[in-house]
């Protein structure tokens, strides 16, 4: 039996590298909204930052986040074909699948841009799509998503590219896995303890399977 029944995924800097593409939607996007300049040099030294640093960094209120992530939704529908997913993610994703584990996306962008970039063949292999969740209530996504798939947070994989990935694994009791490839720098995550931190995304597969060999073998 694999050790795990549910992979719950984050999409934008975990399957999708959508970082390339909305550096060059970041100077319309500080003028639409007020936010102080962004450069280059600054724009990489937020990855540095957790969430709510950043938030504290560029001055944006709590209250303006929902405006911010819809105008970033409705930017990414329309430019899908300028998102694409990072190597390996295809193979990874039917090895899991072929395992026989439920897979599920859990995304702050909207399902139609998370659809179009995954393709037709590779969303027939997640079960669940749970798109357009706010910034900062994935943990409460996460509950729904579980019970939707019938297992428990002990037996539940999560992983994304970002702070609040971790911190959304940990509020739910799901084992927290980070990717070194996202939004995130590999540091900043190592800071919050995640269970298992991913180089490369043929690791994950990987991962998966030494699970299910450890639990023949018990």
């Amino acid at each position: 039996m694999a050790r795990y029944d549910l992979v719950i995924f984050d999409f934008d800097g975990t399957l999708a590298d959508s970082l390339t593409w909305f550096r060059t939607e970041l100077g319309d996007l500080v003028d639409k909204h007020g936010l102080p300049p962004i450069d280059g040099e600054r724009a990489e030294a937020l990855r540095d930052l957790t969430p709510k640093q950043i938030m504290s960094e560029l001055n944006i209120p709590a209250w303006k986040i929902p405006f911010l992530a819809a105008d970033v939704r409705a930017r990414a529908a329309e430019n899908v074909d300028k998102i694409h997913l990072f190597d390996g993610i295809r193979a990874m994703i039917r090895d899991l699948s072929a395992q026989g584990i439920t897979l599920a996306v859990v995304s702050s962008n909207g399902e139609t841009a998370v659809r179009a970039v995954l393709g037709e063949d590779l969303c027939q292999h997640f079960r669940i799509f749970a798109c357009g969740a706010a910034l900062f209530g994935k943990a409460s996504v996460f509950r729904k998503v579980i019970k939707k798939a019938g297992t428990t947070p002990a037996r539940t994989l999560s992983i994304g590219d970002e702070v609040r990935d971790i911190e959304a694994a940990r509020e739910t009791g799901c084992v927290a896995a980070a990717v070194n490839w996202g939004f995130a720098t590999e540091a900043v995550l190592q800071a919050q303890g995640p269970d298992v931190m991913f180089r490369d995304a043929n690791e994950i597969a990987a991962f998966a399977q030494a699970e299910i060999s450890e639990a023949r073998q018990a």
